[in-house]
């Protein structure tokens, strides 16, 4: 059966107040209820009192403050790697930027520039070709200023607020937080970070002074939910349900092409592209464990080509995760021009992939302008993929807390564009 994803749930009309959750009656009997924000669907077991009543009550466990910080270094010191036959061919600074994961490519050709990088124990280009057969040093560290928060008034669709977190619904486009670089930088502005330090002011410094109240991300173009911690001690005890995989995470998905089974488990390492730093991959550098599960809830039969609305549930947290795996098997992500999709879906290119013939992304964009609108063509400006459902226990209550978010209107309205052009396949 087709997912039906414009429903929205109506709240209760029995809905009460409650006292907060850190001081409850003895003999409290409350039910679950349902909340609703801006569509919404929250799930929780008790009742919580606005968080702008209980902040005020309480006194913040942690407290970041935007302002500067000391600064941080950026590269290790006194590292060594052994270039393999695999390597030959790389360039240097895409050899370190690979292994040196938490270094930026900017501070690696930093170090390479000051000569803090020997091969062979001779210092070297940051263009210079592996042979595969060197032995690549580095001798020392950049220290730089670590970019200092700022807080930005940018509007937040916060579905759920209490003293000690928030779930925000955030938009496609928004970066979680800014990476390294001056913060006057305009790439280090209108991040999730800035937002939050204008709206919530408190948030929890474990995450460290770039991503305080981060506990888990999303990429820049995946919308859905994502909960921030607002003192450390909710930060931690979240932290330790996203380690040991309590956590439940569900997605919804739009992928190219038709999986063979309804159901299925993909359970492939993810590392490092070692040609591709942007890029994650099943066969990357330094894999880390990864397992994803998707059931099929929707099948596409279109002009555009075969298409499916896919459910997957993570139970890893790596980088590009949905999007790796499902390209691992020939299901790019819709949009997801990093990882094989096209940019452009024209008609008449599912009979040119029943005779096996590929339209390359070059030439739907020349067709695209010579024939303009009567071309029909669609383009979705980000990735199909949004965090739809989280569920967790609340770090200081104890409460289970479930949270849905309906797929936002641009993601609608492309999958409606999709079905009136052909009959599901059910």
């Amino acid at each position: 059966m087709p997912l039906k994803t414009t429903s929205r749930p109506k709240a209760p009309s029995t809905a009460s107040k409650t006292k907060p959750e850190t001081k409850p009656k003895a003999k409290s009997k409350a039910k679950p209820g349902v909340k609703t924000k801006a569509g919404v669907k929250v799930k929780t077991k008790a009742k919580v009192k606005p968080a702008a009543k209980a902040a005020a009550k309480a006194k913040p466990e942690a407290t970041f403050i935007a302002e500067p910080i000391p600064p941080v270094v950026e590269a290790p010191e006194l590292q060594s790697f052994d270039a393999s036959e695999e390597d030959a061919g790389l360039r240097l600074d895409h050899f370190l930027v690979a292994r040196l994961q938490e270094v930026s490519r900017v501070r690696v050709q930093q170090l390479i520039e000051q000569g803090k990088v020997l091969v062979n124990e001779r210092p070297a280009k940051a263009s210079l070709k592996l042979k595969g057969s060197e032995v690549i040093e580095v001798t020392g560290k950049i220290e730089a200023p670590a970019l200092k928060a700022i807080p930005e008034n940018i509007p937040l669709d916060v579905v759920f607020e209490d003293r000690s977190l928030a779930v925000v619904n955030k938009p496609a486009g928004m970066v979680v937080h800014a990476g390294a670089g001056s913060p006057e930088d305009e790439r280090n502005r209108g991040t999730l970070v800035n937002a939050l330090l204008y709206r919530f002011r408190v948030l929890s410094g474990v995450g460290g002074d770039l991503r305080p109240g981060i506990v888990h991300r999303l990429d820049k173009d995946t919308s859905g939910l994502l909960v921030v911690a607002k003192s450390d001690r909710a930060h931690q005890k979240l932290a330790e349900q996203f380690s040991s995989r309590q956590v439940s995470k569900t997605y919804l998905a739009l992928v190219h092409n038709w999986p063979k089974d309804e159901t299925g488990s993909i359970d492939d390492p993810i590392g490092r592209d070692p040609k591709n730093r942007t890029r994650m991959s099943v066969a990357g550098i330094d894999p880390r464990n990864a397992l994803s599960h998707y059931k099929v809830l929707e099948r596409l039969l279109t002009p555009y080509g075969r298409f499916a609305l896919v459910e997957v549930k993570i139970e890893s947290g790596r980088t590009h995760q949905i999007r790796v795996h499902m390209a691992s098997i020939g299901h790019p992500v819709v949009g997801d021009t990093l990882y094989g999709a096209p940019e452009y879906l024209l008609p008449r290119t599912l009979s040119r992939e029943q005779q096996g013939n590929a339209i390359s992304v070059r030439t739907q964009v020349r067709r695209t302008k010579s024939h303009g609108a009567g071309a029909a063509a669609l383009n979705l400006e980000r990735n199909f993929l949004h965090a739809a459902r989280l569920h967790f226990v609340h770090p200081v209550s104890g409460k289970a807390l479930d949270f849905e978010a309906p797929l936002p209107k641009e993601l609608e309205e492309f999958l409606d564009r999709l079905r009136k052009s052909a009959e599901s396949v059910e």
